[in-house]
């Protein structure tokens, strides 16, 4: 007996490889061309990355992970590589110039290689097919009555069983953004990079926030733009939408007031907001039917939930909502504003099943539907338009607990925060508790902004001068700063 332990002893022993994980580690990528326009013109290239599906199991079934690679413009000045995220959960991210080639500064993208990823499960990365929702989108108000919220209940739950029972729930459970961090780690080492430089955006920041937590030693230069709280995500941070997109309103109210002549909703920003909550009542009586989609009080909140996450979106949301008030109680019609057009199509024939597989994977959700009534009832009156979509149940409460538990950060890995006051969609105090729960950070603050991500061409030079001089010679800035913005919003 004790030769057979000493000798099962010396064969692990020589295991070369007892994690598993260095056939991924040390793989060889074959490049090719892209096949996508943006891309090909900018000189990318694509390949695919073999992972593990489960890390757990690393020698069992694996799963690819699609990037793309512009190199870097100056190839004796290469420092590395910087990968981005444009959000979600579940945004194709492969087109990273996309997203911020125009204002990286020349001497960035001349050190870097630009790498974009579609994350697992995603886009041209291995993924299951569609769910077969009967609509686009999970996220939607409950509405104003007792039954529209049991008509939600009902549709979450059947949203999660189609999920469920067309994808492998093998697969299912393993689509986390933990997993995704780790299979950032292996592209970051099949790329020959010693640390990952990254820059994500909105649920990109969670993304890299989990990165480092996990990774610390491999994490380099780290910028955040519009940083969701880890300890809210997923479904606090939802809720927190509800009084920032009632602010949001508000101050997109004020806009339109000011513009009484073109859009005729009143000239004070209470009147503005009163037609808005006339409108969802009127819609929730006889739904809008345009384009074949009926607009009613679960689908306007989204609407508006939808544009006012920049200003300079206002006229176009003016737009819709003018629009929408003048087809009520009219005939079914055809969107005459593009952006209108644009979102019920996503509505009526688009899937966002992705973020359900990743969110719904990530974050345990209250199970109780009576959980979810409560909240709603609870905020009807502070938050009268947008309470109930923040509150409301979604496919989560029906989903199979997560593989792991929620990754708490609490590092002292240097990044960069960068975010506006005014953004609904992450609101400002979740980069606070960011940055305190990461004390080596610096907070970069847009002032007296209304808007998400905020490294965007002719908005402030200060904040994009703030990321690139990062990038560029890796020293944060001494202290936390704030910016404005170059023209002030109107």
């Amino acid at each position: 007996m004790v030769a057979v332990v000493i000798g099962s002893a010396l064969v692990a022993g020589s295991d070369p490889d007892p994690s598993g994980l260095a056939r991924f580690y040390h793989q060889r990528l074959e490049w090719k061309r892209c096949g996508v326009e943006e891309l090909d013109s900018a000189g990318a290239q694509c390949a695919n990355v073999v992972v593990p599906l489960d890390y757990s199991a690393p020698r069992a079934r694996t799963t690819t992970v699609a990037i793309s690679r512009i190199r870097a413009g100056n190839a004796e000045l290469r420092r590395g590589v910087l990968l981005s995220n444009p959000g979600g959960p579940g945004g194709e991210g492969l087109d990273s110039v996309g997203l911020i080639g125009d204002v990286l500064a020349p001497e960035v993208v001349a050190r870097y290689d630009l790498i974009g990823m579609d994350p697992r499960g995603v886009g041209r990365s291995e993924h299951t097919r569609p769910c077969g929702w009967a609509v686009g989108e999970m996220i939607r108000s409950a509405g104003l009555t007792e039954s529209g919220f049991r008509h939600d209940s009902v549709e979450a739950a059947g949203m999660a069983h189609t999920c469920l029972t067309t994808g492998d729930p093998a697969e299912l459970r393993q689509l986390t953004t933990r997993n995704t961090a780790r299979d950032m780690d292996v592209i970051r080492a099949v790329l020959g990079a010693g640390k990952l430089d990254y820059y994500g955006v909105s649920y990109g920041t969670y993304l890299g926030e989990v990165y480092t937590q996990m990774f610390p030693a491999h994490s380099g230069r780290m910028v955040f733009d519009s940083s969701i709280d880890p300890d809210r995500y997923w479904e606090g941070m939802v809720q927190d939408w509800g009084p920032a997109d009632e602010a949001a309103l508000d101050d997109w109210a004020r806009w339109v007031a000011a513009r009484e002549d073109t859009y005729h909703f009143g000239t004070t920003a209470a009147e503005v907001r009163a037609r808005i909550e006339d409108l969802i009542r009127a819609a929730a009586h006889q739904p809008i039917i345009v384009d074949d989609f009926p607009v009613d009080d679960h689908w306007l909140p989204f609407i508006l939930h939808n544009y006012l996450n920049n200003f300079r979106l206002n006229a176009a949301l003016a737009d819709i909502v003018r629009e929408l008030a003048d087809t009520i109680g009219r005939p079914p019609a055809t969107a005459h504003t593009p952006r209108l057009r644009s979102v019920l199509t996503a509505l009526r024939d688009g899937e966002n099943s992705a973020l359900a597989r990743i969110a719904c994977a990530d974050a345990p959700a209250p199970t109780d539907p009576q959980w979810y009534r409560r909240r709603i009832d609870l905020t009807r009156t502070t938050e009268p338009v947008f309470g109930a979509l923040a509150n409301n149940i979604q496919p989560c409460a029906y989903w199979p607990r997560p593989a792991e538990p929620p990754t708490r950060v609490h590092n002292s890995v240097p990044a960069l925060l960068v975010q506006s006051t005014g953004d609904p969609r992450t609101p400002y105090d979740h980069a606070q508790r960011l940055h305190r729960a990461m004390p080596a950070s610096r907070l970069v603050t847009l002032r007296n902004t209304r808007i998400h991500m905020t490294f965007r061409t002719g908005l402030s030079t200060c904040l994009n001068d703030a990321i690139n001089a990062y990038y560029s010679d890796g020293i944060l800035p001494p202290a936390d700063t704030s910016c404005d913005p170059d023209h002030p919003a109107e």
